[in-house]
């Protein structure tokens, strides 16, 4: 189900999609575009949104940013006052037009478009049971699984139909699903990706993070549970425990890397407080003598703070991003692909020079991108020493539940030593967070899904992607 993007300056973990709808309002296409756009982070290949108006539904997407897709013509196209939209990271699904949500279909009940975050572990099986009962699919998306699964239900309402569609489906997904006259979101039993329920200007208004409310200025009024179908029409808001939640499994990468530090998510928990938390955590776990703290941008920026506050050392910017290399950057000729990450990322000279540096990242996935960061801060900036620490636990095992993550072969904890890791980086120390200073960081830590630290898969696999599972064991 993966897909393998094998073009990029250097790899890092990514994150499937994020999804953004509003009831009620008569801007709702707009609110929907600039909560798509508090939400870019979470997928940068495309993006769409539906609207509608009560009797029909419209459609824009493409390929690209939110700010470059949604021009002022387009937005118009887009009348009505309810409305959803999607940012895509293709991890099920080719990186193509046809694959961009929302997803629309025509069938018996009227017009349906879906917006899904997350990804369907049997959507194999599925699909090929669907093509041999007459389905045909417009998309290799994993998400037009629940379109087909819907339109075949023997139920009278379309409540029932999707009801029995998402039982048949395993994984996760955080689902946005527009009709032409309600909206309605779903959540997996397990909880998996963050779904939350705001209100602005007497409008419902559902989003991946709360980072989008912020945006517009609505009020987070809690989160969709695990299972829960929250359904909103002209009658109101009604909840249904659509399906039974035995046990819950929040990815804890949400609060290490993927979404936003001013988001709260899983029951109203900031992410900046518990990336400060998970720094603090790495100080008391591995501190070194040293002159300066520097985080790796941006995403190692809450966690260099709090190890810098733990430890006592002082805290810096040794190294600056460049925000405006994009995914589409058209790489040199071969004779000068020794750039690497300084096309992205630049030494801060006379903070480093000399010094003995503490570097905080989130995580190390293939070991390339940190072999050239430590080699830059080095040779470049000057440091003296270099010492790496991850604000995670060694990442050991694929995401089989909406993340991009290379095969098990590949990620190099699976089948490095930390001390074979610390020289293959060259630096002179490496520390990763343990899986226990993980747990003590967040609330209620059984609720959280560790597989990809642990190789302990919480939702159940079907038969062949447990002989994937095994393949990936090589």
């Amino acid at each position: 189900m993966e897909t393998q993007h094998t073009n990029r300056l250097f790899y890092s973990i990514h994150e499937e999609c994020g999804v953004f709808g509003v009831y009620g309002h008569p801007e709702a296409a707009n609110l929907t575009y600039l909560g798509l756009h508090a939400l870019q982070h979470r997928g940068q290949e495309g993006a769409g949104i539906c609207s509608s108006d009560g009797k029909q539904i419209y459609t824009e997407k493409a390929m690209g940013l939110v700010a470059d897709i949604f021009t002022d013509r387009r937005l118009k196209r887009l009348p009505g006052y309810m409305a959803i939209g999607h940012n895509r990271y293709s991890t099920a699904g080719s990186s193509s037009l046809k694959n961009v949500q929302p997803l629309v279909a025509n069938f018996s009940l009227g017009t349906i478009a879906i917006a899904h975050n997350g990804n369907l572990i049997n959507a194999d099986q599925l699909r090929e049971r669907l093509e041999e009962e007459g389905a045909i699919f417009q998309s290799n998306s994993d998400s037009e699984v629940i379109i087909h699964l819907t339109a075949h239900a023997r139920h009278d309402s379309f409540k029932q139909r999707l009801i029995y569609a998402l039982g048949e489906i395993s994984g996760a997904f955080s689902l946005l699903v527009l009709r032409e006259k309600e909206l309605i979101a779903v959540r997996d039993p397990y909880g998996v990706r963050p779904l939350s329920i705001g209100r602005f200007d007497g409008a419902y208004v559902v989003a991946s993070e709360t980072c989008a409310f912020d945006l517009i200025g609505a009020e987070y009024i809690r989160d969709v549970e695990p299972g829960e179908m929250i359904i909103i029409n002209e009658h109101g808001l009604e909840s249904v425990q659509a399906l039974n939640s035995k046990k819950r499994a929040f990815c804890i990468f949400e609060f290490i890397y993927f979404a936003r530090p001013d988001s709260y998510i899983f029951g109203g928990i900031n992410v900046n407080e518990i990336r400060k938390a998970l720094g603090r955590q790495l100080a008391r776990e591995s501190r070194i003598e040293a002159d300066l703290v520097i985080p790796v941008p941006d995403s190692g920026m809450p966690a260099a703070l709090g190890y810098a506050e733990e430890a006592g050392l002082p805290f810096d910017l040794g190294l600056i991003r460049n925000h405006y290399v994009g995914r589409t950057f058209i790489e040199p000729k071969q004779s000068i692909r020794h750039f690497g990450v300084k096309i992205k990322l630049n030494p801060v000279r006379n903070i480093l020079r000399n010094k003995r540096v503490v570097v905080v990242d989130d995580s190390i996935v293939r070991g390339t991108t940190s072999k050239k960061i430590v080699k830059m801060i080095r040779e470049v900036g000057g440091a003296r020493e270099v010492h790496m620490r991850i604000s995670s636990p060694c990442t050991v095992g694929p995401c089989f539940y909406g993340i991009d993550t290379p095969t098990r072969r590949e990620l190099i904890a699976s089948s490095h030593l930390v001390e074979e890791i610390r020289k293959y980086i060259t630096a002179d120390s490496l520390s990763y967070l343990s899986v226990e200073g993980l747990r003590s960081c967040v609330p209620n830590p059984d609720d959280y899904c560790y597989a990809c630290f642990t190789n302990d898969y919480p939702i159940s696999f079907p038969g062949e992607h447990l002989q994937q599972m095994e393949l990936f064991m090589v």
